[in-house]
């Protein structure tokens, strides 16, 4: 919202030229400063347009200050924490994956958590048409595990994304480390905030998603109704582009086991640089060289 403030440009413009314009009438009533500019060869009324510059310049900087610039990037990371996040709606009950798909994405998620470091930091939360959190971050993976192994599917209808996603980033905020979610779901977001909003959210902390579709598009039954789940993959794969994480498409067991995999070896992390207070410092220093200009080399003659 703070962006609506470069209106202001062009105002502060005509503003510019208006008060000028002002100055020239008033310093006509003491002295013919077009015949003195003549004989020195010079204009002695300015239109100052580097005092123009600095001051639309220091509108800017303290604008993009306000805003909370931000620089995204990939680059090397380091020891990461990680919030997993596991879809418990009903469908997660489809039988395309023995038993089921949620039975298949623990054991996956499990393995996962086997193969992460000493020194790493996990969290797990389920979620259908809000999100639970089954374990707080956490060095004690065993406690992990016991709570990817206490996922059930959850009786409050939809599949929260958006939820799923501020929940994982609440509980990794500062952990000190690179922070990543692995989001695996096999719908899409139709209940709770949309995930845009979501993501928002979470940009301003450099955080990284995964996103695991599990399952096909077309969907697969559950249990023993006629009821078909469908996967979003659009969504998923637009989340892990956003976010600088990757988009993996698990139709088989073995898929699923490889996503995994390849999230615990991935060395490319999403980093973020606070540019605000840079732009705040920038944004001082025009306003102090015009200050220092209009009553110098720029001041109006009286």
């Amino acid at each position: 919202m703070y962006l609506w403030f470069f209106t202001i440009v062009p105002v502060i413009m005509v503003i510019h030229f208006v008060s000028l314009r002002k100055i020239k009438r008033k310093a006509m009533l003491f002295a013919n400063y077009e015949a003195l500019e003549h004989i020195f060869g010079k204009k002695i009324l300015s239109k100052n347009y580097p005092l123009l510059l600095l001051r639309v310049l220091t509108l800017v900087f303290l604008v993009f200050a306000l805003t909370g610039t931000i620089i995204i990037y990939e680059g090397a990371g380091g020891v990461a924490d990680y919030a997993l996040a596991i879809d418990a709606s009903a469908s997660m009950l489809a039988q395309d994956y023995s038993p089921n798909r949620v039975e298949a994405a623990k054991d996956a998620a499990l393995n996962f958590v086997d193969t992460l470091p000493a020194e790493t930091k996990a969290g797990v939360i389920s979620f259908a048409g809000a999100s639970f959190v089954k374990q707080e971050l956490t060095l004690d993976l065993a406690e992990v595990k016991r709570a990817i192994s206490s996922v059930e599917i959850e009786l409050s209808g939809g599949t929260a994304i958006g939820e799923a996603i501020v929940s994982s980033a609440n509980m990794l905020i500062g952990s000190g480390k690179d922070m990543i979610i692995v989001l695996l779901t096999d719908g899409q977001n139709n209940v709770g905030i949309g995930v845009d909003e979501a993501l928002e959210y979470t940009t301003g902390f450099g955080i990284v998603i995964h996103t695991i579709g599990i399952g096909t598009e077309e969907g697969g039954t559950v249990a023993n109704t006629t009821f078909v789940s469908g996967l979003d993959s659009a969504t998923l794969e637009h989340i892990a582009e956003q976010t600088g994480g990757n988009f993996y498409m698990a139709e088989t067991e073995e898929e699923l086991l490889r996503a995994y995999e390849d999230i615990a070896v991935s060395t490319t992390r999403q980093l973020s640089f606070d540019l605000s207070t840079y732009m705040m410092l920038i944004a001082v220093a025009l306003f102090l060289t015009e200050l220092i200009l209009v009553n110098s080399k720029y001041r109006t003659i009286p």
